[in-house]
C-alpha cells in the first residue's frame, strides 16, 4: 500500500500525524509526506527551514517528506491565520504534482485539522494520481469558525459550508475524529461514506522517560496539571475562578504549555494573587510524559458550546496513556469518553463550583483509589486508541476503498 499523506502540520511540529505515520510504517506502508514549513505554535518557522523554500527531507526512518512554502503564522491574528492556511492551499496544489510527478500512490490520506480546505491539493493529486482520497476530520466546518469568533457573517459561514460540501463529495471516504461528527459530515457528505476513526495516542506517554524528569519538577501537594494550547477553546478563565475558590485548600493548578491567553493568563494570576496556579510555560514534547507522571490528576477543559460538546480534545488520549486520574471539565463527547473509561471524574463546561468540587473529590480518594483510575484509563487506551490496532484498521480501510475504485483509476496514474 502505497499512501501519499497531505498535511500542513508535520513533525517537527507535534500533531497525532507524526504518531500515526510511524505505525503506518510499521504496519507495512509506503508513506510519502506533503507538507509546509514548520511554524506551529509560535509563528517563527523553525531553525534549518525556510518559509519560500521548496525541500525534499527523508526522515531519520527512511520515508521523504516534500515541504512547500508557506507564509507563516506570526502572531496568529485572524488574517495572518487566513494566509497561512491559503498559502499551504496555493503551494501545495502547485507545486506538489511536480515534486511528486514520478511517483504513484493507491491512497491520498488528507490529516484536516483546521482548515479542512487543506484538502483541496488532495483532490487535485487524487485526479493526477488516480488515487483514493481519504479525508481525516478533526474539526467540524463551518462550525469550528464560528464558535472561535473567525467569522460571524452568516452569508460568509454558508458559502463555506458549501466549500467544505463540496470537498466532502469529492473525497471517496472521510474518516472523522469523534463519533458525534458523523450525523453533521453526512449531512453535507452527499454519497461519500463517513466513518467514525479517532486519534491515536502517543505511546511514549505510556513510558516516561527519565531523560526529561526534571524538566518540571511539580512541588509537594496535590497538583492538578493541564497540558497543551492554552487558547480561547479551553475555558481557561474557568479555571482560575475555580483557582479563587480552593484558596486554602492544598491544591495547585499547573497549566503547563502556551496559546493565544498565556499572556492574558499571566496578567491574571498576578491580578487576583493566585499563588495556587503555575504557568511553567511550554516544554519540548518528549518531556511531557514525565511531566504529566507527577500529577496527581490531569484536567481538560472546554468551553460550553454545542460544536465543542462534539469533540474529543487529543489530549485525552494522552492523559489516559499516562495512567493518572482524569478530571474533564467538559460536555457530550469528550467527557463520555471520560465516564466510559472509569479514569476519573466530569463536570459540566464553564462551571467553577463544579470544577472545585470534582478537584476536591479526586483529592479525597485514597491513593489506592487514584492508582485504579489510572490503571483503567491505560485499559481504555490500549484498547481503543492504541496506535499500532488503530493503523491497522486504518489500513483495512485503505484496502477496502482501493478494492472499490475502477481498475482505470488504480492502474493509469496520470503523470
Amino acid at each position: 500500500m502505497n499512501v501519499l499523506v497531505v498535511s500542513q502540520y508535520f513533525w517537527p511540529e507535534s500533531f497525532r500525524i507524526n504518531e500515526l505515520v510511524e505505525s503506518l510504517l510499521r504496519a507495512g506502508c509506503d508513506v510519502t509526506v506533503l507538507t509546509g514549513q514548520p511554524n506551529y505554535p509560535d509563528g517563527v518557522v523553525f531553525p534549518g527551514y525556510s518559509p519560500f523554500r521548496v525541500m525534499h527531507q527523508k526522515h531519520e526512518l527512511g520515508y521523504a517528506i516534500y515541504r512547500v512554502p508557506v507564509v507563516p503564522r506570526r502572531r496568529a491574528t485572524a488574517w495572518r491565520l487566513a494566509i497561512n492556511y491559503g498559502s499551504f492551499v496555493l503551494s501545495a496544489s502547485l507545486l506538489g504534482p511536480w515534486l511528486l510527478r514520478r511517483q504513484n500512490f493507491d491512497v491520498i490520506f488528507v490529516y484536516a485539522p483546521s482548515p479542512v480546505l487543506q484538502a483541496v491539493p488532495g483532490i487535485l493529486l487524487k485526479r493526477i494520481k488516480r488515487a483514493a482520497l481519504v479525508v481525516w476530520v478533526q474539526d467540524l466546518w463551518p462550525q469550528s469558525l464560528e464558535v472561535t469568533g473567525f467569522v460571524r457573517s452568516k452569508r460568509l459561514l454558508n458559502i463555506v459550508e458549501k466549500v467544505v460540501s463540496w470537498i466532502y463529495r469529492r473525497s471517496d471516504l472521510i474518516l472523522v475524529q469523534s463519533r458525534a461528527f458523523v450525523a453533521s459530515v453526512r449531512n453535507i457528505a452527499g454519497v461519500t461514506p463517513v466513518d467514525y476513526f479517532p486519534n491515536p495516542g502517543e505511546a511514549a506517554f505510556l513510558k516516561p522517560q527519565q531523560a526529561y524528569e526534571q524538566a518540571l519538577l511539580l512541588e509537594p501537594g496535590f497538583n492538578v496539571v493541564f497540558a497543551g494550547n492554552l487558547g480561547t477553546a479551553q475555558a481557561l478563565d474557568t479555571v482560575l475562578c475555580t483557582a479563587e475558590l480552593l484558596r486554602g485548600e492544598d491544591v495547585r493548578f499547573v497549566l503547563v504549555g502556551s496559546g493565544s491567553r498565556s499572556a492574558w493568563l499571566q496578567k491574571e494570576v498576578n491580578l487576583r494573587g493566585l499563588n495556587n496556579v503555575r504557568l511553567p510555560g511550554r516544554f519540548p514534547q518528549e518531556a511531557m510524559p514525565a511531566i504529566l507522571a507527577q500529577a496527581s490528576a490531569l484536567l481538560v477543559t472546554l468551553v460550553r458550546n454545542p460544536v465543542m460538546s462534539q469533540t474529543v480534545p487529543t489530549k485525552i488520549q494522552a492523559y489516559l496513556a499516562a495512567g493518572r486520574p482524569i478530571i474533564a471539565s467538559l460536555d457530550g463527547e469528550g467527557a463520555q469518553v471520560v465516564i466510559e473509561s472509569g479514569a476519573g471524574v466530569t463536570c459540566p463546561a464553564e462551571d467553577a463550583s463544579a470544577l472545585a468540587s470534582a478537584v476536591l473529590t479526586l483529592k479525597a480518594q485514597t491513593a489506592i483509589d487514584l492508582q485504579q483510575m489510572g490503571e483503567a484509563g491505560r485499559r481504555y487506551y490500549r484498547q481503543h486508541f492504541d496506535p499500532e490496532i488503530l493503523a491497522q484498521s486504518l489500513m483495512q480501510r485503505f484496502r477496502e476503498i482501493t478494492a472499490s475504485m475502477p481498475a482505470s483509476r488504480v492502474s493509469q496514474p496520470h503523470e
